[in-house]
Protein backbone atom coordinates (compact mmCIF):
# COMPACT_ATOMS: atom_id res chain seq x y z
CA UNK A 1 0.00 0.00 0.00
CA UNK A 2 1.21 3.52 -0.85
CA UNK A 3 0.26 6.72 0.06
CA UNK A 4 1.21 9.77 -2.05
CA UNK A 5 1.26 12.59 -0.36
CA UNK A 6 2.77 16.32 -0.41
CA UNK A 7 3.86 17.54 3.15
CA UNK A 8 1.14 19.67 5.05
CA UNK A 9 -1.22 18.75 2.56
CA UNK A 10 -4.69 17.14 3.49
CA UNK A 11 -3.12 14.08 2.98
CA UNK A 12 -2.00 14.28 6.40
CA UNK A 13 -5.33 12.87 7.43
CA UNK A 14 -5.09 9.73 6.16
CA UNK A 15 -1.21 9.78 7.15
CA UNK A 16 -2.36 10.21 10.56
CA UNK A 17 -5.07 7.69 10.00
CA UNK A 18 -2.29 4.84 8.77
CA UNK A 19 -0.40 5.50 11.72
CA UNK A 20 -3.65 5.52 14.03
CA UNK A 21 -4.34 1.92 12.28
CA UNK A 22 -0.59 0.70 12.51
CA UNK A 23 -1.49 -0.02 8.85
CA UNK A 24 1.85 -0.97 7.08
CA UNK A 25 2.48 1.39 3.99
CA UNK A 26 4.76 3.36 1.99
CA UNK A 27 5.16 7.22 2.16
CA UNK A 28 5.71 8.51 -1.51
CA UNK A 29 6.24 12.01 -1.62
CA UNK A 30 5.10 13.76 -4.81
CA UNK A 31 5.99 17.12 -6.19
CA UNK A 32 2.57 18.58 -7.23
CA UNK A 33 4.27 21.38 -9.59
CA UNK A 34 6.42 18.73 -11.28
CA UNK A 35 3.58 16.08 -11.01
CA UNK A 36 5.93 13.45 -10.58
CA UNK A 37 5.92 10.99 -7.52
CA UNK A 38 8.89 10.23 -5.49
CA UNK A 39 9.68 6.77 -7.18
CA UNK A 40 9.80 8.96 -9.85
CA UNK A 41 6.58 8.21 -11.99
CA UNK A 42 3.79 10.59 -14.48
CA UNK A 43 1.84 11.71 -11.14
CA UNK A 44 -0.57 12.12 -13.80
CA UNK A 45 -0.76 8.08 -14.22
CA UNK A 46 -1.61 7.67 -10.61
CA UNK A 47 -4.28 10.56 -9.70
CA UNK A 48 -6.00 12.07 -13.08
CA UNK A 49 -7.04 14.94 -10.90
CA UNK A 50 -3.07 15.73 -10.31
CA UNK A 51 -3.61 15.68 -6.40
CA UNK A 52 -3.20 14.13 -3.03
CA UNK A 53 -3.93 12.42 -1.23
CA UNK A 54 -3.74 9.56 -3.80
CA UNK A 55 -3.85 5.98 -1.97
CA UNK A 56 -2.96 2.85 -4.12
CA UNK A 57 -3.76 -0.47 -2.73
CA UNK A 58 -1.30 -4.04 -3.44
CA UNK A 59 -3.99 -4.78 -6.42
CA UNK A 60 -3.19 -1.35 -8.20
CA UNK A 61 -6.21 0.32 -7.68
CA UNK A 62 -6.21 3.87 -6.49
CA UNK A 63 -8.76 5.71 -4.22
CA UNK A 64 -8.32 9.19 -4.25
CA UNK A 65 -10.46 11.68 -1.61
CA UNK A 66 -9.56 12.19 1.51
CA UNK A 67 -12.64 11.33 2.91
CA UNK A 68 -13.17 7.99 1.61
CA UNK A 69 -9.51 7.03 1.82
CA UNK A 70 -9.72 7.47 5.52
CA UNK A 71 -12.85 5.67 5.51
CA UNK A 72 -11.63 3.00 3.77
CA UNK A 73 -8.55 2.68 5.91
CA UNK A 74 -10.45 2.77 9.35
CA UNK A 75 -12.94 -0.06 7.75
CA UNK A 76 -10.01 -2.27 6.82
CA UNK A 77 -8.19 -2.18 9.97
CA UNK A 78 -11.48 -2.57 12.14
CA UNK A 79 -10.87 0.11 13.96
CA UNK A 80 -14.46 1.22 14.99
CA UNK A 81 -12.67 3.70 18.00
CA UNK A 82 -11.84 5.86 14.49
CA UNK A 83 -15.24 5.41 12.47
CA UNK A 84 -18.53 3.84 13.27
CA UNK A 85 -19.92 0.94 12.15
CA UNK A 86 -21.60 0.95 8.57
CA UNK A 87 -25.24 1.66 8.78
CA UNK A 88 -25.50 3.04 12.40
CA UNK A 89 -26.29 6.93 13.08
CA UNK A 90 -23.03 7.22 14.42
CA UNK A 91 -21.78 6.59 11.15
CA UNK A 92 -23.76 9.15 9.29
CA UNK A 93 -22.52 11.37 11.76
CA UNK A 94 -19.00 11.06 11.18
CA UNK A 95 -19.86 11.74 7.23
CA UNK A 96 -21.75 14.70 8.49
CA UNK A 97 -18.57 15.73 9.71
CA UNK A 98 -16.37 14.78 7.20
CA UNK A 99 -18.41 16.96 4.38
CA UNK A 100 -18.65 19.57 6.48
CA UNK A 101 -14.30 19.93 7.21
CA UNK A 102 -14.62 19.17 3.28
CA UNK A 103 -16.35 21.80 2.04
CA UNK A 104 -16.54 24.20 4.59
CA UNK A 105 -13.22 24.34 6.00
CA UNK A 106 -10.79 22.54 3.45
CA UNK A 107 -12.61 24.41 0.07
CA UNK A 108 -12.90 27.64 2.68
CA UNK A 109 -9.13 27.39 2.53
CA UNK A 110 -8.82 27.38 -0.97
CA UNK A 111 -8.98 30.89 -2.35
CA UNK A 112 -6.47 32.19 0.25
CA UNK A 113 -3.71 29.74 -1.26
CA UNK A 114 -4.48 31.21 -4.87
CA UNK A 115 -2.14 33.38 -6.11
CA UNK A 116 -4.61 34.92 -8.87
CA UNK A 117 -7.33 35.40 -6.42
CA UNK A 118 -7.85 39.24 -5.92
CA UNK A 119 -7.49 40.45 -2.38
CA UNK A 120 -11.20 41.38 -1.76
CA UNK A 121 -12.09 37.95 -2.94
CA UNK A 122 -9.34 36.61 0.01
CA UNK A 123 -11.17 38.82 2.10
CA UNK A 124 -14.99 37.94 2.11
CA UNK A 125 -13.33 34.30 2.00
CA UNK A 126 -11.82 35.05 5.25
CA UNK A 127 -15.17 36.27 6.65
CA UNK A 128 -16.99 33.22 5.37
CA UNK A 129 -14.54 30.73 7.00
CA UNK A 130 -14.48 32.35 10.38
CA UNK A 131 -17.94 31.94 10.52
CA UNK A 132 -17.53 28.32 9.81
CA UNK A 133 -14.61 27.85 11.99
CA UNK A 134 -16.86 29.68 14.79
CA UNK A 135 -19.45 27.03 14.66
CA UNK A 136 -16.39 24.59 15.43
CA UNK A 137 -15.26 26.62 18.50
CA UNK A 138 -18.85 26.73 19.56
CA UNK A 139 -19.56 22.99 19.09
CA UNK A 140 -16.20 22.20 20.75
CA UNK A 141 -17.04 24.34 23.83
CA UNK A 142 -18.54 21.35 25.33
CA UNK A 143 -16.86 18.32 23.03
CA UNK A 144 -12.96 17.41 23.46
CA UNK A 145 -13.64 16.06 19.71
CA UNK A 146 -15.98 16.77 16.38
CA UNK A 147 -17.92 13.04 17.86
CA UNK A 148 -18.20 14.02 20.97
CA UNK A 149 -15.30 12.51 23.64
CA UNK A 150 -13.13 10.00 21.31
CA UNK A 151 -10.54 11.26 18.25
CA UNK A 152 -12.01 9.94 14.80
CA UNK A 153 -11.47 10.27 11.41
CA UNK A 154 -13.67 14.04 11.61
CA UNK A 155 -11.00 15.28 13.95
CA UNK A 156 -7.90 13.80 11.61
CA UNK A 157 -8.97 15.96 8.75
CA UNK A 158 -10.35 18.52 10.49
CA UNK A 159 -6.25 19.22 12.54
CA UNK A 160 -4.97 18.68 8.84
CA UNK A 161 -7.15 21.69 8.07
CA UNK A 162 -7.27 23.80 10.66
CA UNK A 163 -2.88 24.06 10.76
CA UNK A 164 -3.25 25.73 7.09
CA UNK A 165 -4.20 28.87 9.61
CA UNK A 166 -1.15 29.89 10.61
CA UNK A 167 0.82 29.90 7.48
CA UNK A 168 -1.81 31.75 5.87
CA UNK A 169 -1.71 34.25 8.53
CA UNK A 170 -5.76 34.07 9.42
CA UNK A 171 -5.98 34.92 12.62
CA UNK A 172 -7.76 32.24 14.77
CA UNK A 173 -7.04 34.40 18.39
CA UNK A 174 -10.66 34.87 19.27
CA UNK A 175 -11.48 31.08 18.63
CA UNK A 176 -9.85 29.40 21.78
CA UNK A 177 -11.31 26.54 21.78
CA UNK A 178 -10.04 25.51 18.44
CA UNK A 179 -6.43 26.35 19.42
CA UNK A 180 -6.96 23.86 22.28
CA UNK A 181 -8.41 20.83 20.24
CA UNK A 182 -5.32 21.50 17.84
CA UNK A 183 -3.10 21.59 20.86
CA UNK A 184 -4.48 17.89 21.66
CA UNK A 185 -4.69 16.38 18.86
CA UNK A 186 -0.98 17.73 18.32
CA UNK A 187 0.07 15.40 21.15
CA UNK A 188 -1.31 12.35 19.67
CA UNK A 189 1.84 9.95 19.31
CA UNK A 190 0.52 9.33 15.49
CA UNK A 191 0.23 12.94 14.78
CA UNK A 192 3.54 13.22 15.62
CA UNK A 193 5.19 10.65 13.62
CA UNK A 194 2.79 11.47 10.64
CA UNK A 195 4.15 15.16 10.68
CA UNK A 196 7.55 14.20 11.99
CA UNK A 197 7.86 11.79 8.53
CA UNK A 198 6.74 14.74 6.29
CA UNK A 199 9.47 16.90 7.78
CA UNK A 200 6.38 19.47 9.33
CA UNK A 201 7.74 19.16 12.99
CA UNK A 202 11.79 17.99 14.21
Amino acid sequence: MRLHYSPGACSLSPHIVLRETGTPFELVKTDLKAKRTGDGRDFWQVSPAGYVPALELDDGTVLTEGPAIVQYLADRADATHLAPRNGSIERYKLQSWLNFVSTELHKGFSPLFNASMPEEGKAVAREVLLSRIGLVDRHLASNAYLMGKSFTLADAYAFTVLRWAKPLKLDLSGFENVAAYVARITERPAVKAAMKAEGLIK
